[in-house]
């Protein structure tokens, strides 16, 4: 089987390395940079390696589409009519009616079109979710993310278009079901373009919970953190902890009924922490050996295009949230001091 690698950036060259590793597939690298080319044959050897889709569509099998947000749509498509199954990066597309279009382009053609939410096939996650749904959490009563770093700005989109997928993609994966409603604030502090910090708050209707999502390009701390709190316990999926990536901690807080203004509103309950075994497969080669299997079974792959196009709807909603608006304001009697 012959994957092209659209894009030989940050995350199309991790899917060239994995894609590489796969018993029968041969990888073509597609990029217009030929120092990126000759950088992906340097790598990786004696690698197909051509500057557009074009020169080598006809001759593959499935496309990995790894480039900018803005030029996933075209490629997808270009893919999509040629009859090839096509995985795109995140977020699927950067308009609801250009994702739509992929997912109707995909249907109309009978190919596959899948979305990189690489967190869907992460094993903490599917750990963190046999959690909540074995109801040890009790009800979950909100969740609370945070994917913070320093750098990797980008041209194309904002920080929320960027970073958010991952987030809106767990939790509602988590969750089963997808939010109604969502606040924003959002602030660009370097540059002249993009909101670079911003906080979310989605709102997931069945399960009436909420969840907050905190993402910046401007931190100096790299966080990859998901906490969920529930009425009888709270668990924490630490992405950057060498072990223990998921901890249950039987810690939470009662409501006391009484009639004295002077009493404890709460008391408070502390017990063990446990970290239960997860067994480590790295997330990416799960997602592309899925999409391969997809592509030789004809299987629907578990992150369609309709899974993106849920995302692309619910940051879309998040850039009429964030729209101008007006701010309470009030008069300062003085400064803090």
């Amino acid at each position: 089987m012959r994957i092209g690698v659209a894009g030989y950036g940050y995350w199309g060259s991790k899917h060239v390395r994995v894609l590489s590793g796969l018993p029968g597939v041969e990888v073509t690298v597609v990029d217009a940079d030929e120092s990126r080319l000759a950088e992906a044959q340097r790598v990786h050897g004696p690698i197909v390696a051509v500057s557009s889709l074009d020169e080598c569509l006809d001759e593959l099998d499935g496309v990995v589409v790894a480039v900018p947000p803005a030029a996933h749509a075209p490629l997808a498509l270009a893919a999509l009519d040629a009859g090839k199954g096509v995985l795109v990066e995140k977020p699927l597309a950067t308009t609801v009616a250009d994702a739509e279009t992929m997912v109707e382009r995909a249907r109309a053609r009978n190919c596959c079109l899948m979305v990189g939410h690489t967190f869907e096939y992460n094993p903490a996650v599917w750990k963190l979710k046999e959690i909540i749904d074995s109801g040890e959490l009790g009800k979950i009563l909100y969740i609370d993310t945070a994917r913070l770093d320093l750098g990797r700005y980008q041209n194309d989109c904002n920080v929320i278009w960027d970073l958010a997928p991952h987030d809106i993609s767990i939790v509602s994966y988590l969750l089963d079901e997808m939010p109604d409603e969502t606040s924003v604030w959002a602030r660009r502090h370097i540059g002249r373009r993009h909101a670079d910090v911003a906080y979310l708050r989605m709102t997931f209707p069945r399960r009436e919970v909420s969840a907050y999502v905190h993402v910046s390009w401007l931190d100096p701390c790299k966080v990859r953190r998901v906490t969920v709190v529930g009425e009888r316990k709270m668990a924490v999926y630490n992405d950057l902890s060498d072990n223990e990536r998921v901890r249950v901690y039987d810690i939470g807080v009662d409501a006391l009924e009484s009639d004295d203004v002077h009493a404890m509103p709460v008391s408070y309950r502390t017990g063990d922490i446990v970290s239960p075994y997860i067994q480590h497969a790295e997330p990416l080669l799960v997602q592309d050996t899925h999409f391969v299997e997809s592509l030789t079974t004809g299987r629907a792959p578990a992150t369609p295009g309709e899974r993106g196009l849920e995302v692309v709807r619910v940051l879309a909603s998040t850039d009429e949230a964030a729209a101008p608006a007006t701010a309470g304001r009030f008069r300062s009697l003085g400064t803090a001091s």
